[in-house]
């Protein structure tokens, strides 16, 4: 029984969420909406974000698997420790990761002075935006593979290996196919994060047409009275939206799928 009390808060809670996203909808112009989310100036953003969304997401997969079986596997002291440590990008503001990252790659950061040496730019670059996407997405699925690890155990892992599995066949061939659910969770919602990544990439990567400005930054672009028109910003966050939407869809029907 839910107290009834508690439908008032939750009501609140709702429409906060809900009204505004209906208040975007009323903005849209409906009739122009595929002529606007067709033009070169949409389009441009909306293909360079799928692209960087993409390549980060596969960076996120491998490299963040390996880590979140590491983290699983590991003593709770030390599964700890690395558990904060990935989750600080969580936390905090996306521009702080901005200015991480070129303290690290910038010009004059501590591996950047280096890079410059031998001809290599990355800030400013389509590369700087898929670093940054794959810094502020990768503890997502980190934390999502890494919780389905905890809660498999490794009690199916042990009987495999007591008869005579190989490690990386137990990895293989038990692990990956238990974790599955929690696995494509997390590459979705990495996904989706690195899409609708804004603060790191503006800071790191810049705003740059046809090299780094991705959706988020068309949208900012077109507010700020350049870029894109404003119709083209509404169309384009209606369009992170609805793909918002989709991931969440799929997450739902994957997961029934490969639960039963």
């Amino acid at each position: 029984m839910i107290p009834r009390l508690l439908y008032i808060p939750a009501s609140i809670g709702l429409a906060l969420l809900i009204v505004p996203l209906a208040g975007l909808l009323l903005r849209v112009d409906w009739a122009g909406l595929p002529a606007l989310l067709l033009s070169k100036e949409a389009l441009e953003p909306l293909g360079l974000s799928l692209v960087t969304a993409f390549i980060s997401t596969i960076l996120c997969l491998l490299l963040g698997v390996p880590l979140a079986v590491v983290i699983a596997r590991s003593t709770p002291r030390v599964a700890g420790l690395l558990r904060a440590l990935v989750t600080v990008p969580l936390v905090l503001p996306p521009l702080v990761g901005g200015i991480a990252l070129l303290s690290l790659l910038g010009r004059t950061g501590v591996l950047g002075e280096y890079l410059e040496l031998v001809g290599l730019r990355v800030p400013f670059t389509t590369a700087a935006v898929v670093i940054a996407q794959t810094f502020v997405a990768m503890p997502f699925l980190v934390i999502a593979v890494e919780g389905a690890l905890r809660t498999m155990g490794t009690r199916y892992e042990r009987v495999a290996a007591t008869l005579g599995a190989h490690r990386s066949t137990v990895f293989a061939r038990i692990t990956l196919p238990l974790v599955l659910p929690g696995l494509l969770a997390g590459t979705v919602l990495s996904f989706a994060r690195a899409l609708g990544e804004f603060g790191a990439t503006a800071l790191f990567a810049g705003n740059q047409a046809g090299v780094t400005r991705t959706m988020p930054l068309a949208i900012y672009t077109a507010f700020n009275g350049s870029g894109v028109t404003t119709d083209q910003a509404v169309a384009l966050s209606l369009l992170l939206i609805a793909v918002a939407v989709i991931i969440l869809v799929l997450i739902g029907t994957r997961r029934a799928a490969v639960l039963s």
